[in-house]
């Protein structure tokens, strides 16, 4: 058993394609098909099911390939500590965020960590939490920046920041007259929804279900959906809806306010909890607690700390 075996494995399982699982370990497809071949013979299980055109993975393989991407874990730790001399805040650090908070988040937390922590590049990738939740528990990204809640095994997660809801609305719309806006006056509008997948629009129909429904005169209510809040913001620039924002996503200096205006939700807004999460074996606690600082010192005015234990009671 070599660790490239357990690099295959693991690749294979991530990718569910044995070609593309040697494109990504940069081996030719024999190598790799060997390789895992040799690795199952060994262990005398079969890890994967092999069928025309697709690849699904045993259970027993699966429970292999965990400890495989564990021991790679340990090694990548080793690694670490022998070439960057126990510096946790020297090497990149692959950082994952969900679409709803990177665009706003990252102009602010790139800078302020080239400051704190010149020699810690970062990767960074946008996805949803779903994705972002495998390729954390694959290895393949270090720490990712979610929406709670989230509760996945042998993840850590750390609450920041609480970020209230805030509606956008076209500038000649009638709630330009009203300081604050209802639940239930929302749920009588055309309300623009990022499309399935998305956290964010969960949380917005969980607050308001008759958001997604019939209008006010019983018919069914146009279904406009985005990919992204951006070009939702668009959307309601030109007139054809209303649409509920995270706090940091508003922009009102986007546009002008003869197209488009903020109100505030009556009584206690809906709001997120916007946290860190990362494998409970990461060994770089350090790079962990520089994001997390790096995310707190940024200008997000209208979000509000949350209280947490301290970091290094949860390292």
């Amino acid at each position: 058993m070599t660790l490239n075996e357990l690099r295959y494995i693991v690749a294979v399982a991530r990718e569910r394609h044995f070609g593309r699982a040697a494109e990504a370990c940069h081996v030719s497809q024999p190598t790799l098909s060997v390789a895992v071949r040799k690795l199952e013979e060994e262990l005398g299980v079969s890890l994967f099911e092999r069928r025309k055109g697709d690849i699904s993975i045993t259970p027993i393989g699966e429970q292999i390939v965990s400890q495989a991407q564990r021991v790679l874990e340990e090694v990548a730790g080793l690694h670490q500590i022998a070439l960057q001399g126990r510096d946790q805040l020297a090497g990149p650090l692959r950082l994952g965020a969900i679409y709803t908070i990177g665009p706003y988040l990252l102009p602010h937390l790139i800078p302020q960590l080239a400051e704190t922590a010149p020699q810690m590049p970062l990767v960074v990738e946008e996805n949803y939490t779903a994705v972002l939740c495998e390729k954390l528990k694959q290895g393949d990204l270090d720490i990712i920046v979610i929406s709670l809640a989230f509760d996945e095994p042998g993840i850590r997660t750390l609450p920041l920041y609480e970020e209230p809801f805030t509606l956008l609305i076209p500038s000649s719309h009638p709630f330009n007259q009203q300081e604050e806006v209802s639940i239930e006056q929302l749920s009588r509008e055309n309300v623009l929804l990022l499309g399935a997948g998305h956290c964010f629009r969960d949380q917005v129909l969980e607050v308001c279900p008759d958001c997604l429904g019939k209008s006010a005169d019983g018919r069914p209510r146009q279904a406009l959906e985005s990919s992204s809040l951006e070009t939702i913001r668009y959307m309601v620039a030109s007139g054809l809806g209303v649409t509920v924002l995270p706090c940091t996503a508003t922009g009102a200096e986007r546009f002008s306010e003869r197209l488009v205006q903020i109100r505030r939700f009556a009584g206690t807004p809906p709001s997120r909890t916007v946290a860190l999460a990362w494998r409970k074996s990461f060994p770089r606690p350090e790079a962990v607690n520089a994001v997390r600082e790096a995310i707190l010192s940024a200008p997000l005015s209208c979000t509000r700390s949350v209280d947490t234990v301290r970091f290094r009671e949860m390292s």
